[in-house]
């Protein structure tokens, strides 16, 4: 059975215990933030509209971009570039088709996520627990907090590994793991949303290295149009585990519930939501906005992806490196961009997207815990408002710093998340494909007919990728 909710979060668990009685209301933390939000452009209906961007042009359709591209740009973090770089180094153009197949899929499962949060004003953790029985969704949460304590764990690593080698070998990567923790840490704890709105925007542009790449490695033009468009399959152990991690690091669980409490979050700084009345009702202009939003970024996160795979593959596979083991092997890849100069551009690409990525991370594992256990918190609320909130957040960073003192290879093990996350994907799809189905709780906005192929297909694939992935270790394949 599932829990009932009476939609009200619960006191701060270390407030209640600490000082009883001091924690504000939920409505009033909304309207001290709400100034602090509003400088992310976006109107009382929770986003600029479709119709706004329109008469508004260029500018309004920055301010129509949000937690959709944020996600999408997020998606090629360090486990992606390390991910697509190892791809293209083993494969070649083998596995291109994969970026043009993931994208409706991941389209149609971040809309999802979105349209469940604008439709019931919560994030996805609570709504899962108002629908399913608390051990299940229990279950599924532990799943996602430990593929991303590991994914945390490997992107930091990943931020070391690019700042070792901009210092070319003069500091070892494993010293600069807890200061680049601290500096997440510390902009997630004191500087307000919208400032690390503004900051996740500008880093999305350090990804464009990639694509320009692309077109200076100069790869066979009648070769990668065929391996986009037609799919080529190997049942081999190595070709799966590419498969489902591929798969993993693009269609993403921290995504999942990262999108949701996003939408949730600029829905509460515009007062279209609170904790106690829940939402008014979805609006169809909200819901057009956040589709364009979603698709905008899932179709830039699947262009990066497109071009680290065709770049590495014409680049390094193309010259026997089939085998890309260290940062400095994967920056090698930049070569026909930057020259001798690869690893700088390599460096400040691989550090921005996990500056990006690692307090999104970080961030969706509170936001599933604090809405789990019901209790309140955001990015938009104050350290001292909602302790515990930011002390999970900061325990999320630290388990993926003490991650690296294991002493595992860091573009390995960006590899390894991408394959863990690929696991932990399909149970996860399933619950929340049911959600988005359930009329009692999507009211007219339930799943229609394309989002419910698209979405189960991508829960039938990802299941069937990793049954088959342990299939083929089992039999030694």
């Amino acid at each position: 059975m599932a829990e009932p909710d009476s939609g009200q979060p619960r006191p701060d668990p270390i407030l209640s215990v600490v000082k009883p009685g001091a924690q504000p209301a939920d409505d009033a933390q909304a309207r001290v933030r709400s100034s602090d939000l509003a400088a992310g452009g976006n109107p009382n209906a929770g986003r600029t509209t479709v119709n706004e961007a329109k008469r508004k042009g260029p500018i309004g359709f920055l301010q129509l971009l949000g937690p959709g591209l944020i996600t999408g740009a997020s998606d090629d973090d360090p486990s992606g570039i390390g991910t697509y770089s190892q791809v293209g180094s083993q494969f070649g153009y083998g596995l291109l088709w994969l970026a043009l197949f993931t994208f409706p899929l991941m389209s149609a499962v971040q809309e999802l996520c979105a349209r469940i949060a604008l439709q019931t004003g919560v994030g996805l953790g609570a709504s899962l627990r108002r629908k399913f029985p608390r051990p299940l969704v229990g279950a599924a949460i532990l799943g996602l907090l430990a593929a991303n304590t590991f994914n945390v764990g490997a992107d930091l690593g990943a931020v070391a590994a690019a700042g070792s080698l901009l210092s070319r070998g003069a500091l070892h990567a494993l010293w600069l793991v807890v200061p680049v923790a601290l500096l997440i840490i510390g902009m997630q704890v004191f500087a307000t949303y919208a400032t690390i709105f503004k900051i996740f925007k500008w880093l999305t542009l350090a990804l464009f290295a990639y694509v320009i790449t692309a077109f200076f490695a100069h790869p066979p033009l009648l070769q990668v149009v065929k391996a986009t468009f037609i799919p080529h399959i190997e049942f081999s152990k190595d070709f799966i585990m590419a498969v489902v991690a591929v798969l993993g690091t693009t269609i993403s669980p921290y995504l999942f519930f990262w999108q949701a409490s996003s939408e949730v979050d600029e829905l509460s700084a515009a007062g279209a939501t609170n904790p106690r009345a829940g939402r008014p009702g979805l609006r169809l202009s909200e819901l057009r906005a956040a589709r364009t939003d979603v698709l905008i970024g899932m179709a830039f996160s699947n262009l990066v992806m497109y071009f680290i795979i065709l770049t590495s593959a014409a680049v390094l596979h193309a010259h026997g490196k089939t085998n890309v083991q260290t940062a400095a092997e994967a920056a090698a890849a930049l070569a026909p961009l930057a020259g001798p100069f690869a690893f700088i551009i390599f460096s400040v690409g691989l550090i921005g997207a996990g500056l990006l990525a690692i307090p999104i991370l970080t961030g969706s594992a509170t936001y599933a815990i604090k809405e789990f256990f019901g209790f309140g918190g955001s990015l938009a609320s104050k350290p001292r408002e909602q302790p515990t909130f930011y002390l999970i957040l900061t325990l999320a960073t630290v388990a993926g710093v003490a991650m690296n003192f294991l002493h595992l290879d860091p573009i390995r093990a960006l590899f390894i998340a991408a394959v863990i996350n690929g696991v932990v994907a399909p149970p996860l799809l399933l619950l929340i494909v049911s959600l988005g189905a359930d009329r009692t709780v999507m009211k007219r906005y339930v799943s229609g007919k394309v989002s419910l192929a698209l979405t189960g297909m991508a829960t039938v694939f990802m299941a069937v990728a990793a049954i088959s992935m342990f299939v083929t270790i089992l039999a030694g394949h």
